[in-house]
């Protein structure tokens, strides 16, 4: 028997958002057990929580089909958690993950920020490439196409405009292979928004683990505001929503520590809430 909160996190005004499995203090599943648990839930991530001798806790991330190093709205989902059960008694915390140590800040507003790596810029790809899965003409050739990571790597897709971006309509199969011949998680396609509240709104599709699009991705939208940093504007916040595609609107904030031209710093956070817990009885 395990016990698993269904957490929202990435919310906008306590609603929409993305929806993990939160398991609390479990260290006698198996990685198997854990595989498990995510694939009933179905949720696109589910997050294991437990003691670390590296950090104040070690916190393990899998989807239906396997495990993967980081999930930030997991993340936000497994202390938003915590934070209803009262189990949070300061505002800076550390977490072992298989991309490293990163620091949570908890702010006194509710407001979780998970620290990031500083971004890695990788390989410029041609629009060409997207001919197979998608629509090649929604795509804004004012900005490169290029792959970037703060700690998983997705390809950042600039479109056109909000009309486009909500009719894509990708080839999930094809993408699928695209993704895994470039060695990323997914493809996070975006459009800017001339709006002072939000920078851009985005689509986030992870064919290759079992996700078709994803309603926030904290990851993503991290790489994402490096991106923008370096090709459009140079500020220390960034607001992204993402989700409207699929009727759950989430909101997802980046706030970046900079000099001059260089990121010294980039975390990436949001709103979270319980929906409540599930017992699930059947696992092997």
């Amino acid at each position: 028997m395990v016990d698993v909160y269904v957490t929202s996190a990435f919310v906008k005004n306590n609603k929409g958002g993305n929806k993990a499995g939160v398991v609390l203090d479990r260290q006698d599943l198996t990685s198997s057990q854990k595989m498990e648990i995510a694939k009933e839930l179905g949720y696109s991530e589910t997050a294991f929580l437990s003691d670390s001798n590296k950090a104040d806790f070690q916190l393990q991330y899998f989807t239906p089909t396997e495990e993967v190093p980081l999930c930030g709205h997991a993340t936000i989902a497994a202390f938003s958690t915590l934070m209803q059960l009262k189990k949070l008694n300061k505002q800076n915390y550390t977490i072992e993950t298989k991309a490293g140590i990163l620091e949570i800040q908890i702010k006194e507003d509710g407001l979780i920020l998970m620290e990031q790596n500083c971004p890695t810029y990788f390989a410029l790809l041609d629009s060409d490439m997207f001919a197979c899965c998608m629509e090649k003409d929604f795509i804004d050739c004012r900005f490169p196409i290029q792959i970037v990571s703060t700690g998983l790597k997705d390809i950042m897709l600039p479109v056109y405009s909000e009309e486009y971006l909500d009719a894509l309509s990708p080839d999930f199969k094809k993408m699928a292979e695209l993704s895994k011949e470039n060695d990323v998680v997914g493809v996070h396609a975006f459009t800017l928004i001339q709006n002072a509240d939000i920078t851009a709104i985005c689509r986030n599709f992870a064919p290759l683990y079992g996700i078709d699009e994803e309603s926030a991705t904290g990851t993503s939208n991290c790489a994402l505001a490096c991106y923008l940093f370096k090709y459009y504007e140079k500020k220390s916040q960034y607001i992204f929503e993402q989700g409207y595609h699929m009727g759950e609107i989430s909101r997802i904030v980046v706030n970046i520590s900079y000099h001059g031209d260089v990121i010294d710093a980039v975390y990436v956070g949001g709103y979270g809430y319980v929906l409540g817990k599930k017992t699930l009885y059947h696992v092997n």
